[in-house]
């Protein structure tokens, strides 16, 4: 695949790019804020305008931070949902646009958590906007099906990532008790199952979550 990669932050998209190139992929870098439909908007023109095209979308911006429900502010509330629900919806939304306007179908996919679920102490931002894509997918779903746009997500459990770092013993301990495997999924993980379902032989698979 061609790849296009956005962040908000331009230190991500630099560090981005360059484990690309050095496996061997040349990508184009948008800098983005998904909250910001202006700013969806014009990184569908910029990738039109350099690949004419766009086949996959994986929606896997997030924002979190541990807090209690008590201590969250309006406004860290309002950046999570703005996130991960408002940016999933107007990514989904200006892709899918072109895609149906191609006629070429497509595919969606999201990336959430497996607290979705479950809850999760601390994370009641996080699981609620994630819970609304779950909704959004199996809507979008049914909607798209008509033009071979398949739209799905997964909902991977704890994945070795920074925000492990905030996280005390106690509760890595008691995560991992809840892990079959006995160890935290890798970014690969993730990464290979949303691949799978991006490729032809996942093509009669939509609405559905992993």
């Amino acid at each position: 695949a061609t790849l296009v990669i956005g962040s908000r932050n331009a230190r991500n998209l630099e560090r981005g790019s360059a484990d690309l190139r050095r496996a061997g992929y040349d990508s184009l870098a948008v800098q983005i804020d998904v909250r910001k439909t202006e700013q969806v908007d014009e990184m569908v023109h910029r990738v039109l305008h350099h690949y004419g095209r766009i086949d996959i979308l994986v929606n896997n911006a997030a924002g979190n931070f541990i807090s209690r429900a008590e201590d969250l502010s309006p406004n860290g509330w309002d950046a999570v949902i703005g996130i991960v629900l408002n940016g999933s919806f107007y990514c989904s939304r200006a892709v899918g646009r072109h895609m149906i306007a191609r006629g070429k179908g497509g595919a969606i996919v999201s990336v959430l958590a497996n607290y979705v679920w479950t809850g999760s102490a601390g994370t009641i931002h996080s699981a609620a906007a994630k819970a609304g894509v779950i909704g959004l997918t199996k809507s979008l779903g049914k909607e798209l099906a008509q033009n071979n746009i398949c739209v799905n997500c997964i909902t991977p459990a704890v994945i070795e990532t920074d925000i492990l770092r905030q996280c005390t013993q106690q509760h890595v301990d008691y995560m991992l008790s809840k892990i079959p495997m006995n160890r935290f999924g890798k970014v690969e993980d993730a990464a290979a199952i949303v691949a799978l379902l991006c490729t032809e032989d996942c093509s009669f698979t939509t609405g559905a979550v992993f």
